[in-house]
């Protein structure tokens, strides 16, 4: 038998996958403090997540399609004098999720499959879910890895960057499209609503144990692994929705990472939102 013939084997594939996702893009998160924005993306993400499964499309497509319209917005807003950029992300995060109700309720019969959308169906995974993943995965893993140096330059000195002639406007575009194209890929995992657990805790916990950005996205990345494993299994064990139980995993890494900061120093910092120190860190935190 074909192992991917296996539900089960296909949900541990699918968590592999999606950790991996989670953790590499989670550090650029938090890192841009950017867990606000990606809380409204996943909301925003709901309606086109519904749409595609209504129409019939994978739910990538749907969930791109309306992401990349509020990361754009986004990313206008924030360049923009006088507009409060978080005041309208924050519209957008119950504007979206009110569109996706509306969008579930005219559909009769539609209603019970919201569960899905909103807290994953990971059981239900099919082999064409996990490619899609796999290729997404490879897909932010290329892009993180070409463009890590100017995200990283962008975030830790805009003023900086600017002046060495960087478009930061255009890094920072590319840096919320890729956490759009994660959020939507890890829907079938933790659906839209626990999404963003996934993505920020692995990573938050990581950053307390290190301020280098090599080892606090191996720790992201192992973090998210192992939160979507043990969430899993805990899930078969007791009989409760594997959503939940991985992103209560998730926050509890956070949590245990928070007390076990009294044995080690305060890790430095990595980036900042606006200008810090120079080069050396700089340096230091890509070595």
């Amino acid at each position: 038998m074909n192992w991917f013939d296996d539900v089960l084997h296909r949900a541990i594939a699918e968590v592999i996958l999606v950790g991996a996702l989670a953790g590499m893009i989670g550090v650029h998160v938090v890192m841009r403090r950017l867990s606000f924005f990606t809380m409204a993306l996943t909301h925003a993400t709901f309606p086109g997540v519904v749409a595609a499964s209504i129409i019939g499309v994978n739910l990538l497509f749907g969930g791109v399609a309306t992401g990349a319209v509020i990361a754009i917005g986004v990313a206008v807003l924030t360049r923009r004098r006088g507009q409060d950029a978080a005041a309208a992300t924050g519209v957008l995060l119950s504007g979206g999720f009110a569109l996706g109700a509306a969008l579930v309720a005219t559909q009769s019969g539609f209603s019970r499959d919201l569960s899905s959308f909103l807290v994953g169906s990971i059981l239900t995974v099919s082999t064409s879910d996990l490619v899609v993943t796999a290729v997404v995965l490879a897909v932010v893993a290329v892009v993180l890895l070409v463009s890590a140096r100017a995200l990283l330059f962008a975030g830790f000195d805009p003023q900086g960057a600017r002046a060495a002639g960087l478009f930061t406007t255009g890094w920072d575009l590319l840096l919320l499209l890729t956490i759009q194209l994660v959020v939507v890929a890890v829907v079938p995992a933790v659906g839209t609503i626990l999404a963003l657990s996934l993505i920020v805790a692995p990573a938050a916990a990581a950053r307390l144990w290190s301020d280098r950005l090599p080892v606090i996205t191996a720790l992201a990345v192992v973090f998210a692994i192992g939160s979507g494993l043990i969430g899993l299994y805990a899930s078969a064990r007791w009989n409760v929705a594997a959503g939940a139980s991985i992103s209560l995993t998730a926050t509890a890494v956070l949590a245990v990472s928070w007390l076990g900061r009294w044995r080690r120093p305060v890790a430095g910092p990595v980036v900042a939102a606006g200008p810090v120190a120079g080069a050396d860190d700089l340096h230091r935190a890509v070595a």
